[in-house]
């Protein structure tokens, strides 16, 4: 079988597959390769921040639209209030979630810009 057709008998009323793949924030040029044959397939893309993965690399694993891609981040979320001198460690809440709105404009910016 060819590897573009995996999951296709699987594509729901969404367009994606229920096979998928997890492709880490750190392998952009792999992640465009899978990109390519599994255009139909959701893609977990672990790496973002703390480990390293940039916006831009993890952009590369939503298709044209900007879908198709669950951008995962737990250290860089659940640490954030390490990288801030205006909050205490039990303030991590709301270092969280400020850091989570961020790490959303960084994405949303490096997916419009891919899309361009």
């Amino acid at each position: 079988m060819n590897s573009t057709a995996w999951g296709e008998d699987l594509v729901g009323e969404s367009g994606y597959s229920s096979v998928g793949a997890v492709v880490g924030a750190t392998w952009p040029e792999q992640a465009a390769a899978l990109r390519e044959i599994m255009p139909k397939s959701l893609i977990l893309v672990p790496g973002y921040g703390a480990q390293g993965g940039s916006a831009v690399a993890a952009a590369v694993n939503f298709d044209k639209e900007g879908n198709g891609a669950i951008v995962n981040a737990s250290r860089s979320l659940m640490c954030a209030y390490k990288k801030r001198d205006d909050l205490q460690p039990m303030d991590f809440q709301q270092a969280a979630y400020e850091e989570a709105i961020r790490m959303k404009q960084d994405l949303m910016q490096a997916i419009t810009q891919k899309s361009k």
